[in-house]
């Protein structure tokens, strides 16, 4: 009986152990997991990982990069051409924010998306296609959409008519009212399909379906611009990316 007993303990302790073995391998999947897992891939996905350049490469005139604490900073003097740091990789549908900064107003500067280059020879082609704009001006046009190397100004306009002026009035008030001079301006980007959208410190600021077929870039890369002139400096934090499905 004694012996019965002790083969009976035996087998309990070691279905025991198996048992929490097993548990601690694989934790039950809950709600609460799941939904944890959802808010972090809502967060997005970092294009700049703080320590260097990789990912990113330069393209375009003779402007420069270096990295500055959690920043990217844009600089140059007499500079030839626009200069742009672009992502490696392209992307299609998707919200980017990121948090800008002029540290002196003296070039202009923007974040292409979409973006593309012409063929070259040396591989160095002329950057082309949507532009977040960022104005160091009193025109206030930051984050307006512009399409560099094509058609120019998307939204707003130069445009003549009573409706194109009255808007790209009120544009410019908005954006002085909205824009920080001196200091750090958020920004988002939300492409999906042919409907574009940009928002400064948390107001809309473009909302823009592009209806020209032959124009209309679906896919591209992200790109920080050091405009072409005779000086420049400013910089860029937080650059976050989520593709949207």
């Amino acid at each position: 009986m004694k012996h019965r007993n002790s083969i009976f303990a035996l087998t309990f302790l070691s279905c025991s152990l198996s048992l929490s073995a097993c548990s601690k391998e694989k934790a039950p999947e809950t709600k609460e997991n799941t939904k944890t897992e959802a808010k972090e891939e809502d967060k997005g996905t970092p294009l700049f990982n703080g320590k260097d350049l990789a990912g990113w490469k330069i393209v375009g005139g003779n402007g420069q990069y270096k990295i500055e604490g959690d920043c990217i900073v844009g600089f140059g003097e007499n500079i030839r051409g626009n200069t742009f740091l672009r992502t490696e990789k392209t992307y299609k549908d998707f919200e980017l924010t990121f948090e800008f900064k002029f540290d002196h107003l003296k070039g202009n500067s923007g974040v292409m998306f979409r973006a593309n280059q012409k063929p070259s020879e040396d591989g160095n082609g002329r950057v082309f296609g949507y532009q977040c704009e960022g104005d160091n001006t009193k025109r206030g046009w930051t984050a307006g959409l512009y399409d560099e190397a094509r058609r120019g100004w998307l939204y707003p306009t130069k445009g003549k008519t009573e409706a194109e002026v009255e808007l790209a009035k009120k544009f410019t008030k908005q954006g002085n009212e909205k824009f920080n001079w001196e200091g750090w301006n958020t920004i988002k980007i939300r492409c999906k399909g042919n409907h574009i959208q940009t928002w400064l410190n948390g107001e809309k600021r473009v909302d823009f379906v592009d209806k020209d077929e032959k124009h209309d870039t679906r896919e591209g890369f992200i790109g920080l611009q050091v405009h072409g002139g005779k000086s420049f400096q400013a910089r860029w934090k937080n650059i976050v990316l989520k593709e949207l499905k």
